[in-house]
Formats: structure tokens, C-alpha cells, sequence
């Protein structure tokens, strides 16, 4: 009963917040202290569905996520088919259903309860590319073609075809595809797949026109190398690649804690202040290409997961991540997640979130605050506060320690403009210094907050 009542509070919270702004703000308002989790639909349950999908929403909900991002839900083409099931982003028809996940009513009921259960969900959407048995390739000028006229791929990608957006009728029939996904089905925006692949202009021209009757809608950029051009107006946010790969080198030793500051300070000065990073441990791409982030990040896993709420940007948890799964899933084949009993990684996650959302210093970009590198005089530390100073919201300062090696550090802290009393992760007051000593456990951190 108290789960309703908090889950019904939450959705007219939100319900508020649409009608009105709740302050100055460039992105959906409700986006700020939002967590985003990726739903891999034929990994998620034995049954691979939309309507089994649907049973874990409220644990979704009570694990504090706010925005559901489902991996593309169109039918695959079987032209050139990877594997027995195909690629999701390999699509053969924009505007339907993959029976293999159910019918139309399965969706539009998975998307009715998500949304009474206050979530946003947003599409995954493949503008760069169709199946090549997409009814399109018919329309003449629709795609890339070689010399000798056979439809064109990228990459190793075989099982697709390249759009052509030099064709207008190709982009108008884009762009309705888009609207009867926001229109008729009524989800709250899109996940952009390879964006910077496809011209900036023709997000630019989309997403406004998406806006102009969905003016709340969120987008997500896959890329990051154009992040500048596409969050000009088209995008809320983009990837952060880079500080992904630089996270995986240090918890494998191979780069260090400069190597983040130094990543921090370029964006400074190369990526909009305004534009939000998604940050991640694991996505369907490392997850299945690269493994695990216990592959790859090993005793830093958690650490990571951590690092990613306190540092500038939205948070992503992917599949699998709340159940402590441990393999790889298979991209073209049916491979269910793994669901350690008593999985740490679920509370330790649920704490995250509610912390993203009590601390308005983590929130995003212009609703949330700056982060500021703490002197340390140990390199294997990696200390930050982030102090937000509001009249109308009050004052909070996260306060985060983090050792970034498998051996135990100690370190001693400049906190001359941060000294005082704050909370704990476990909720116990404690009084930091001025100059203030702290030991701590291999991969292990504290976050302090008042």
C-alpha cells in the first residue's frame, strides 16, 4: 500500500511538473535528477516479451529508475540476417511491432503501465540505416548504392543498407515514422542510434518539428565525437565514450586519475555546458562486444558504478546490471540475463539513485553543480565536491573520496573552504577538517554530503 501511495505521488509530481516550469531550464525538467536504464527486451526475461517485461516495471520504479530506453522493438530484416534472430538495428519496417517481442497492444500496454508507473520512455531509433528488405529500398534514390547499383553497408554491418539524406522524400518519411511513434503510440522521445552518421541538419529539422507538439520529449545522442553540433538544439544528451574507455584503462591499471581530470577539463572547453553526458559501466554494445564490466573493470566495477552518479551527467544502468549478470549476452540469439540470488548490485544501486535525487548538487548540468577537484596529496585518489548554492532550493554539497587502486591509500585532504559537519553513506554525522586524513580499502570510496 505505501509502494502505491508513493509511486501515485510521484506520477502527480511529475503530472505538475509538466504543466508548468519548475524553474529555468533547457531540458525536460523532470530529466535532471533522472536515472536512465536501457531495456535489452529479448535478454531481459525467459520469455523475451513486452507483456514479461511489463512484471518488472515495479521494481524498476522502486529501484528509483525514471527513464526507460528500449532497445529498437521494429521487425528485423531476414535479408542477410545475423545470427537466428537478427540484429534489433537491423529494421525491416519502421511503424510495427517485432512479433518475437509481441503484438502492437502488448507494447501500448507495456507503455501504459510504465507510465502510470511514472517512468518516461524513450525509443531507440535507427535513422541511419534499414534491413535490406525494407519496402523502401524499392523507392528509387532512397539509399546508397555502388556502381553497379547493389545497396551499400558499413563497417561490417552486412546486414544493413545506408540511407541516402540528400533525398527529401526519404527524410519526410522519416520524420512521420518518428511522429507515429510520439503520436499514435505515445512514447516520450528518442535514444538516436549512430547520430552523428546521419546529417545534423536533419535532426535539427526533425527534433524541432517533433518539439513543436511534444515539447517535453528527451533525445539521446549516440555519439560523442559531434556532441557539440548535435546538442546545439537537436539533442538532450550524448554518450560519454570517451570517459567510459578511460574508466575501463584505470581500473585495468593502464591510465590514472590525471588522465580524468585531464579528460574533465577538455570538456570544459569542447562540449556545451549545457549538453548532459550519459555515463555508464556497461551498455548492449560493451556488454556483448567487449564484456562485462566485471570483464573489464574487474574489483573496480562497483567503484565505477559509483563514480558515474557523482560526477556531471545522467547515469545508465543496462540489463542484467541490478542482477549482478556476469556473461556476455549473445547480440543475435536468445540469452537470458543471469539473476544472482541476493544480488548486492540491486541495493547498491537503489541507494545511488535516491542519493542522485536527495542531493540536487548531482543533479544535471544548470540544475545541478560544478565539480571541483579536491587537493590530494596521494595520485591514487580521486577527490571532488560538487556545492550547489540556491535561494530557492537551499544549499547541498556532495563530497566524494575514491580509491582509484587495488592496494589501500591513504591520503590527506585540503577541505580549507569545505570543512564541517556532513552525513555518510551509512547515515552517521561525521566532521571533516581542514586538513583531514582518510584511509581507504582498495577500490573503495566515501561520499559525504550536506
Amino acid at each position: 500500500m505505501k509502494k502505491s501511495i508513493l509511486f501515485a505521488l510521484a506520477v502527480m509530481m511529475l503530472a505538475g511538473c509538466a504543466k508548468k516550469p519548475c524553474c529555468e531550464h533547457r531540458h525536460p525538467c523532470w530529466a535532471y535528477n533522472s536515472t536512465i536504464y536501457e531495456l535489452n527486451t529479448r535478454q531481459v526475461t525467459d520469455e523475451g516479451t513486452f507483456a514479461a517485461a511489463e512484471a518488472i516495471l515495479p521494481d524498476l520504479r522502486e529501484n528509483s529508475i525514471d527513464i526507460i530506453w528500449v532497445m529498437p522493438c521494429q521487425p528485423i530484416g531476414e535479408l542477410t540476417r545475423k545470427g537466428t534472430l537478427g540484429s534489433y538495428y537491423s529494421i525491416k519496417d519502421y511503424c510495427a511491432i517485432n512479433p518475437e517481442f509481441g503484438t502492437r497492444a502488448d507494447f501500448e500496454h507495456f507503455l501504459k503501465t510504465a507510465h502510470e508507473l511514472g517512468f518516461k520512455v524513450i525509443l531507440d531509433w535507427v535513422a541511419n540505416h534499414t534491413a535490406p528488405d525494407h519496402a523502401w529500398t524499392q523507392n528509387e534514390g532512397w539509399h546508397y548504392r555502388d556502381s553497379l547499383g547493389n545497396l551499400m553497408v558499413q563497417y561490417d554491418w552486412t546486414d544493413i543498407s545506408k540511407l541516402n539524406y540528400h533525398n527529401q522524400d526519404m527524410r519526410n518519411a522519416m520524420l512521420e515514422a518518428m511522429h507515429w511513434w510520439m503520436d499514435s503510440i505515445g512514447i516520450d522521445g528518442f535514444r538516436c542510434d549512430v547520430a552523428g552518421e546521419v546529417p545534423t541538419d536533419f535532426w535539427n529539422w526533425a527534433m524541432a518539428d517533433l518539439r513543436q507538439t511534444h515539447p517535453d520529449m528527451f533525445t539521446l545522442a549516440e555519439d560523442e565525437d559531434k556532441a557539440q553540433e548535435l546538442t546545439e538544439s537537436a539533442f538532450d544528451m550524448y554518450y560519454g565514450w570517451t570517459l567510459h574507455h578511460i574508466m575501463n584503462q584505470v581500473a585495468q591499471g593502464k591510465q590514472t586519475v590525471e588522465d580524468l581530470w585531464n579528460y574533465f577539463a577538455r570538456c570544459d572547453t569542447t562540449i556545451r555546458h549545457d549538453a548532459i553526458r550519459m555515463n555508464f559501466t556497461s551498455n548492449h554494445d560493451e556488454n556483448s562486444w567487449s564484456g562485462t564490466e566485471f570483464e573489464r573493470m574487474g574489483d573496480a566495477a562497483d567503484l565505477f558504478a559509483v563514480f558515474t552518479y557523482v560526477v556531471p551527467g545522467m547515469p545508465l544502468i543496462y540489463t542484467g546490471q541490478l542482477s549482478g549478470n556476469h556473461h556476455r549476452l549473445q547480440f543475435f540469439e536468445k540469452d537470458t540475463i543471469d539473476r544472482v540470488p541476493d544480488a548486492h548490485q540491486y541495493g547498491m544501486y537503489q541507494k545511488l539513485n535516491q542519493m542522485r535525487k536527495d542531493n540536487r548538487a548531482l543533479w544535471s548540468n544548470e540544475k545541478g553543480a560544478p565539480m571541483v577537484r579536491i587537493p590530494a596529496d596521494n595520485e591514487k585518489i580521486f577527490a571532488c565536491v560538487r556545492q550547489k548554492n540556491c535561494p530557492k532550493c537551499g544549499n547541498n554539497t556532495v563530497l566524494a573520496v575514491m580509491n582509484m587502486s587495488g592496494e589501500e591509500q591513504t591520503v590527506n585532504l585540503d577541505l580549507a573552504e569545505y570543512a564541517g559537519t556532513y552525513k555518510c553513506c551509512c547515515g552517521k554525522e561525521k566532521e571533516l577538517a581542514a586538513q583531514q586524513e582518510l584511509t581507504l580499502k582498495p577500490w573503495s570510496w566515501k561520499i559525504y554530503t550536506k
